[in-house]
C-alpha cells in the first residue's frame, strides 16, 4: 500500500457515537450511492475498543447489505485507522473509484 487512507478523497464524514448512529449513516451512504462517485466516505468511531468493533461491523455489512438489496454492485474497498488520539476511522470506497484515482 503505497498510501495512507487519510489520503483518499471523501465526501462526506460521519461521526459516530454508538450502533444507532452507525445504521442511520449506512443507510445515507447507500442512499447516496458508491458508484460513479470518485470519492468515498469516511466514519470516525470513539477509540473505545468495544464499541468501536460494533460500530466497524454495523457500518461494514450494513453497506454490503444496503447496496445488495437496491441491486448495487458491491465492489466496496475499505480501511481501518487510527484518526488521532480520540478516534479510530473507516475510509470506505468503492473500487473503480480507487482505480480512476490511480490507486
Amino acid at each position: 500500500m503505497d498510501f495512507h487512507p487519510k489520503d483518499l478523497p471523501v465526501s462526506k464524514t460521519y461521526d459516530l457515537k454508538d450502533e444507532k448512529d452507525a445504521s442511520n449513516a449506512v443507510e445515507d451512504m447507500v442512499s447516496i450511492g458508491f458508484q460513479g462517485k470518485n470519492e468515498g466516505f469516511r466514519v470516525l468511531m470513539p477509540k473505545e475498543s468495544k464499541l468501536a468493533k460494533r460500530i466497524g461491523y454495523t457500518v461494514t455489512t450494513g453497506v454490503t447489505h444496503g447496496l445488495r438489496q437496491k441491486n448495487e454492485i458491491r465492489d466496496v474497498r475499505y480501511w481501518t485507522y487510527h484518526h488521532d488520539d480520540e478516534h479510530y476511522a473507516i475510509v470506505l470506497i468503492s473500487n473503480s473509484a480507487l482505480e480512476e484515482l490511480g490507486f
